[in-house]
């Protein structure tokens, strides 16, 4: 089942800090707001409630940047993805 998450809250308001992740390395590419990843996930489908994993390329990058996402979201899934056609990242919160 694929749940579409643009309507569930991710917390309960706090003003915590997430990092996101490379999936396959596992490097930390930087941390961005509970608003940015709220942004994020509202544009992404999730496998479950619980997935924080995600499958990103730059015309996913470029959908975020066309729909007005964070510039700061963007610029760092730009420096995360490189040169590489598409990556899997996960968040996770600090």
């Amino acid at each position: 089942m694929t749940w579409l998450l643009a309507e569930m809250p991710l917390t309960d308001g706090e003003d915590s800090m997430v990092k996101i992740y490379d999936e396959a390395t596992g490097t930390v590419y930087g941390s961005i707001t509970e608003a940015q990843l709220q942004a994020m996930v509202n544009q992404l489908e999730e496998e479950s409630r619980e997935d924080t994993d995600y499958y990103i390329n730059a015309a996913t990058i470029d959908m975020f940047e066309e729909r007005g996402l964070d510039a700061g979201l963007v610029a760092l899934l730009r420096k995360a993805l490189g040169d590489r056609e598409d990556m899997d990242i996960r968040w996770a919160r600090e």
